[in-house]
């Protein structure tokens, strides 16, 4: 059974973290509230889909200062802002760095349930897709070294008879040897195969 998404909420506000916490648990959600950043930076997150509420304006390091950090440190968490004194550039501006909501208080209930249900969606979503990438390079890791050779000219559009000769093989071997790159990388169509092969040269790249 999936464990339900834990919403966390930063807010210096007590009677805000007060409200947000029980309005979230109404709906389901695991909540953990924290005065500052530094307290929720320092908080140990447990491995669900999750989301940040964040107030701009507090003491010490500001919403938009420590989004900006968590960029920096390619942490992913999705983010809903909350703030009572917004303006549009700010909000243009957290929208760009990757906010899921602006939100200005006093804002509807209804409002925030519904930011918080598109950002832990979006944190799903990446978790769905890592758990898909960490599969296929466990499944690229299988391949012989002859067998990655096919593959990357497979994946360049290159005909059997064309990877033959300059592999110097037969084109029967060639043919078994894509064969069993298919298999082993789950591909059903050559289309799939090629898409596969773009996915894992897309993170390699990533990597360097």
């Amino acid at each position: 059974m999936d464990k339900p998404a834990t919403v966390f909420v930063v807010d210096d506000d007590g009677s805000v973290r007060e409200g947000l916490d029980s309005l979230l648990r109404s709906v389901g959600y695991v909540v953990s509230v924290f005065a500052s950043v530094r307290e929720f930076a320092l908080a140990r997150r447990p491995d669900t889909p999750s989301c940040l509420v964040l107030d701009v304006r507090m003491p010490g390091p500001s919403g938009m200062d420590f989004q900006a950090e968590l960029a920096t440190l390619n942490d992913p968490i999705p983010i809903v802002f909350l703030t009572g004194h917004g303006d549009v550039p700010m909000a243009v501006r957290a929208i760009k760095l990757g906010a899921v909501e602006f939100l200005l208080k006093p804002f509807r209930e209804q409002d925030l349930l519904d930011a918080v249900r598109v950002a832990i969606g979006k944190d799903e979503a990446r978790r769905r897709d890592e758990a898909a990438l960490a599969e296929l390079k466990e499944r690229f890791a299988t391949l012989t070294v002859r067998e990655k050779e096919v593959l990357a000219f497979v994946a360049q559009g290159r005909l059997n008879k064309q990877i033959a000769a300059d592999l110097g093989l037969s084109e029967v071997t060639v043919k078994v040897h894509r064969g069993q790159v298919m298999r082993k990388m789950g591909a059903a169509t050559l289309a799939e195969l090629v898409r596969l092969a773009d996915l894992i040269a897309g993170q390699e790249r990533a990597i360097r």
